[in-house]
């Protein structure tokens, strides 16, 4: 009996290794994500690798834009639900963290291997910087819609930014200790002080 089989598309091909790149670092960190683990969990032997990426480094950096790209896709998600008051739309974007996809153990997982290797991979330091810078941009508009001077307005979303990180990482650490709702009262009180 033959068998069969089909070929999958380039695209497809290089998607399913930035997938499998993301479950190997939530699975096994940093440490665990090599060649032949990111393959044999996309199906595809080692050298397809190669073919798409100039090397596992540029794998895992494609891998943490594309995870970027998903929770940022969430976040403009929820303010686009929240209507058109500035306030609103500033809670989505800071609520949109505590709620699924974001708030998801796999996702903080795959998180950590991303910080851990920013701290010592140049490349992954600026990228992790970029997207850091992204968020903030993200903050700074629905900020300043808020009624916040401007001259305050890149401090503020560093420590809204802070403060949501640090939420999200107990929320996904320890979701028995306190609610996505809990972690978003928290947030707003911070933003109702903050904006006075």
């Amino acid at each position: 009996m033959a068998r069969s089989f089909t070929r999958a598309e380039p695209d497809a091909r290089r998607q399913s290794l930035i997938e499998a790149a993301a479950t190997v670092l939530a699975e096994r960190g940093a440490a665990g994500a090599s060649v032949r683990t990111i393959c044999a969990t996309a199906g595809v032997s080692p050298g397809l690798l190669r073919h798409y990426f100039d090397g596992i480094d540029a794998l895992i950096a494609e891998t943490y834009r594309w995870v970027d790209a998903r929770v940022a896709q969430a976040l403009d998600e929820a303010v686009a639900d929240s209507g058109l008051m500035p306030r609103a739309r500033l809670v989505a974007y800071v609520n949109a963290s505590f709620r699924s996809p974001i708030a998801d153990p796999a996702l903080l997982a795959t998180w950590i291997a991303f910080w851990s290797l920013a701290k010592s991979n140049p490349a992954m330091q600026a990228l992790h910087g970029e997207i850091y810078a992204n968020y903030r941009a993200g903050l700074e508009p629905l900020l300043i819609g808020c009624g916040m001077p401007r001259r305050e307005v890149r401090l503020a979303a560093i420590g809204l930014t802070a403060l949501v990180d640090g939420l999200w990482l107990e929320l996904c650490l320890a979701p028995d200790v306190f609610t996505a709702e809990e972690a978003g009262e928290i947030a707003e009180r911070w933003i109702s002080a903050l904006l006075g």
